[in-house]
This record gives C-alpha cells, sequence and structure tokens, in this order.
C-alpha cells in the first residue's frame, strides 16, 4: 500500500524479493495545468511490473477485498489514509510500516520538511508495527542518516526513499524468520509533523536568517516572497551576517537579504514567469536596489 514517489523504491525492492499479491494506492488525481488525471507514481510502477493495482477510494470499504487476497503481510510506504483495526487483523505478519523519521520523533505527514524546518542535523527511517495510533506502534529497525548541507526536501525524500527500501526487505526478511523482537515506542520522546499548511511557504524575513534557510530547504520548492508586488519563488539562500531592516536588500550584487537576525544571499530562483535561474541570471534581467524590499 503506497501512493507518491517515496514509495517506489521499496515496491521495486520488495518486488525482487517477495511475491506481491496486490497493489494499493490512492485514486488517480487531478493534475497539471489541464487537470487530467493523473495515476500515482506507485501505480505506473505496478503496472510496469504486471502487477495487479487497486484504487479503492474509501479502504473501509476494500476490507473483504483484502481477506480474500489471503496475504501474509501487509506493507504501507506513504499511503496516505489511516487503516481500520478490520485490516490490521488480516495479515498473520502484520501490517508493516516503513516511516521516514527517527520515530517517535516527528510522527505524521510531514516528517522529511518538518525534520529540514526544524534544523536537524540527521535524520532517518523507521519501519515499525501498525496500529491504530497515528506512527505509535512497536519498532522493528531504524537506520540513522546525516542532513548535508546542501540537502533540501528533493534530495534528502530521494536518499530517505532508497536507503528505506533497502531497510524494508532486509526488515521483513528478518521478521519472517523470527529474529526480531518489537520494541515499543518511548511516549514521552514523541513529537509531531503536521501537514503543511499554505501560510507556511511564504518567507518571514522577521525569522533569524537560520530558519529562513532551513524553511527554503524543507518546502523545497514552494517558499516564496513577494519582490515589487510580483511573486518569487526562493529555491536556495545561504547564511550570511548582514543587517538591515527585515526583508530589506542590503547588498544588490550578493542579492543579500536582511532578517531578523543576520541575512541571507538568494542563490536560485524562480521567476514570476516561472523560469529556474541563478542568482546570477536574476539579476541580470533585474536591476535590483539596495533598501528595496522583499515582502
Amino acid at each position: 500500500m503506497g501512493t507518491p514517489q517515496f514509495a517506489v523504491p521499496s515496491l521495486e525492492k520488495l518486488s525482487e524479493s517477495f511475491e506481491i499479491v496486490g497493489v494499493i494506492t490512492q485514486p488517480d488525481r487531478p493534475g497539471g495545468r489541464g487537470k487530467k488525471l493523473r495515476p500515482p507514481p506507485v501505480k505506473i510502477l505496478a503496472q510496469e511490473l504486471g502487477l495487479p493495482v487497486h484504487q479503492p477510494e474509501r479502504i473501509r470499504d476494500f476490507v473483504e477485498r483484502i481477506r480474500a487476497l489471503k496475504p501474509d503481510c501487509i506493507v504501507v510506504v506513504a499511503y496516505g489514509k489511516i487503516l481500520p483495526r478490520e485490516i490490521l487483523e488480516v495479515p498473520p505478519y502484520r501490517v508493516i510500516n516503513l516511516h521516514a523519521s527517527l520515530l517517535p520523533k516527528y510522527r505524521g505527514a510531514a516528517p522529511i520538511q518538518r525534520a529540514l524546518m526544524a534544523g536537524e542535523e540527521t535524520t532517518g527511517n523507521t519501519v515499525m508495527l501498525v496500529n491504530e495510533r497515528m506512527d505509535a506502534g512497536d519498532i522493528l529497525s531504524q537506520e540513522e542518516i546525516p542532513v548535508e548541507e546542501e540537502d533540501n526536501l528533493e534530495t534528502l525524500s530521494e536518499k530517505l526513499s532508497r536507503k528505506g527500501a533497502d531497510l524494508l526487505v532486509k526488515t521483513l526478511s528478518m521478521w519472517f524468520e523470527g529474529k526480531i523482537t518489537p520494541i515499543p515506542q518511548n511516549e514521552e520522546e514523541a513529537t509531531y509533523a503536521p501537514p503543511i499548511q499554505k501560510e507556511e511557504l511564504r518567507i518571514c524575513w522577521k525569522a533569524p536568517a537560520r530558519s529562513v534557510r532551513d524553511r527554503v530547504r524543507g518546502l523545497y520548492p514552494n517558499t516564496y516572497t513577494f519582490f515589487r508586488g510580483e511573486r518569487l519563488k526562493i529555491l536556495k539562500v545561504r547564511v550570511s551576517n548582514g543587517s538591515g531592516e527585515p526583508g530589506e536588500v542590503i547588498d544588490p550584487e550578493r542579492f543579500e537579504v536582511a532578517c531578523g537576525e543576520g541575512s541571507v544571499e538568494i542563490l536560485e530562483l524562480t521567476t514570476p514567469k516561472g523560469r529556474k535561474v541563478s542568482r546570477e541570471e536574476f539579476l541580470r534581467g533585474y536591476s535590483v536596489s539596495k533598501g528595496e524590499l522583499l515582502k
């Protein structure tokens, strides 16, 4: 059971090691400029692998179909819906989930985004048993990975998805052989990673420079600001130590903008017309003046 690109490497690896009796993913959704129905990435791979695909609108209505498949184990990777008890009770080897954080930290929908936004220097994956509470099941295995200075949501998601797929296959083999004793999570250490809200995408220049940088990394490529009344998406910044009014351009040649504490140099951005450009390309097209404000 999985839906987005993050779940694709896991399905690929599982199909090489185990018999997949069915793939359950979210229904096709409209997307793109024409709002045409688009299949989820997991469906595309499942069809390429010749696996049966199911796309129930309501997972509760699909319990009998799942029972009929008689799975030994159900594996969940970013499926996107809470599973009812009736499904959790179907497979003898339980329902197993790959979650992109070191649980009990960052339970919830946006663990990679929230870890980056918090400036974490390490993160990782957890393979756990699913229960009726969100990401609160007993842990089967974990793997820590460093967050590199250059990482953003795209690069870190890719790393975690590939490493997580390997961890998942290794863990399942040991679980089926009875070599793993599940470890309960420490509830006192639990933190949460709620879904990203639209208002979080707009940069608050009153925040410290490091916080601005971490938001840009964690919400890549969707953080934005307004410049001369037009929306600019900010893709990459570097922390500096300048000062000025929050949002003020303090060095036009470096496109350096003051924050509540320190400053950032804008290194990559998307123009109002949607073109991704470097700082140098942008400054050739826009004559930026000292003292101008980003809002």
